[in-house]
């Protein structure tokens, strides 16, 4: 806590410094903005809009990323034939495919699909990562014993597999938030958190800016928190 009252200070002395509205605003202005916000179903129904999106792009690229990492991990002709589409969605601008995906689906379901192309390959990388991390001696051992492909996959690649998504989620989550709303900006969905940032660049309002950043941040960082500890219960329960 005296860590953030430290650096709010030096926000506020920075602003008072400045002391152009326009340029940089104190933290009473972005309170003042903030809960001025709070209170309006505009704005809850902001959040949950791009929470939603985000949040589904977010959880099929966990989904895809894994499944598909499996699969490429058992067959290694998958996961040749994946390995230029892998390169190609890590490298790509992300603004060159945002446009791109404003002109394939519209503003709507743009931050989905870049959520999706942000958080699959880091998923599908940490998943083959994990698995090919497995004690080969366990391995050898519960083949010689002909253990069952789900009870090895419980007991020895599971807890193996499991710190590497954690990683993985802590990179790819933080990622998706960013370029989700990045989307947004660009393609100006009604009722989303880029909208409303942009509206607040439109009308000069550095204060709406400012109160909106922090409400992405503090979204990023629960959202991280929650599937950390739901990633942690069901590591400690395996």
């Amino acid at each position: 806590m005296a860590v953030i009252l430290f650096w709010i200070t030096i926000w506020y002395i920075a602003a008072r410094i400045i002391d152009k509205k326009i340029i940089f605003v104190g933290p009473t202005d972005v309170a003042h903005s903030l809960i001025g916000q709070v209170f309006t179903k505009t704005f809850w129904m902001t959040i949950a809009y791009s929470m939603s999106r985000i949040g589904l792009g977010f959880a099929a690229g966990f989904a895809a990323g894994i499944m598909i990492g499996m699969l490429a991990y058992c067959f290694k002709m998958i996961k040749d034939l994946l390995e230029p589409v892998i390169v190609l969605m890590k490298s790509i601008p992300v603004a060159s495919f945002v446009i791109l995906a404003l002109i394939w689906i519209g503003s709507a379901n743009l931050a989905v699909l870049v959520g999706f192309s942000i958080v699959f390959p880091l998923i599908y990388v940490n998943t083959i990562a994990g698995l090919n991390n497995a004690d080969r001696k366990l391995l050898e051992m519960a083949q010689v014993f002909k253990v069952c492909s789900w009870r090895q996959f419980k007991y020895i690649y599971k807890p193996a597999l499991l710190p590497f998504l954690i990683s993985g989620c802590k990179t790819a989550l933080g990622m998706c938030w960013k370029s989700g709303i990045a989307a947004e900006v660009i393609g100006v969905p009604a009722r989303s958190i880029g909208e409303r940032l942009y509206m607040a660049k439109i009308y000069l309002n550095t204060a709406d800016l400012f109160a909106w950043t922090i409400v992405i941040i503090l979204l990023s960082a629960l959202t991280e928190k929650l599937l950390i500890y739901l990633l942690n219960k069901i590591s400690i329960g395996r």
